[in-house]
């Protein structure tokens, strides 16, 4: 099953369960990566680079060394323009730190009334060179 199916099928029954509107889609998305890692990475959560945190590392460990994957989440609560911009500049920052070999960027869009269609979508853009996979959830 792949993240945005997982998310599609589990997100309504936990999501509604949080205070802090951004632990719903963290934790959801912590539980999906925790079952795809656990035969050979780990997810650190919230990990330190420099005084900033990303929200989620990947790292996978492989024959050549380590891959690092870096997971930058975000509620759609401002214009999803607005929130890209923001969202790239943070998540290519963290990952030129950590020196991630894959970037990615979740935007969660928790307006109601809109369809499953509406709010799941992918693109790629680059940003300071960087490929930075952006996905609507």
């Amino acid at each position: 099953m792949n993240g945005v199916q997982f998310f599609r099928e589990n997100s309504e029954i936990w999501l509604e369960r949080f205070d802090y509107k951004e632990a719903g889609p963290q934790l959801l998305m912590q539980a999906y990566l925790q079952r795809i890692v656990n035969s050979g990475g780990r997810v650190e959560r919230e990990y330190g680079l420099g005084r900033r945190r990303t929200d989620i590392l990947v790292l996978w460990r492989h024959p050549g060394g380590v891959q690092r994957i870096v997971i930058e989440l975000k509620l759609l609560s401002k214009s999803l323009e607005t929130t890209i911009a923001e969202g790239l500049a943070q998540t290519w920052e963290y990952a030129d730190r950590c020196g991630a070999d894959e970037a990615h960027l979740l935007i969660f869009d928790r307006r109601t009334g809109r369809s499953w269609e509406e709010r799941i979508w992918t693109r790629q853009e680059m940003y300071n060179e960087t490929p930075i996979h952006i996905w609507g959830l």
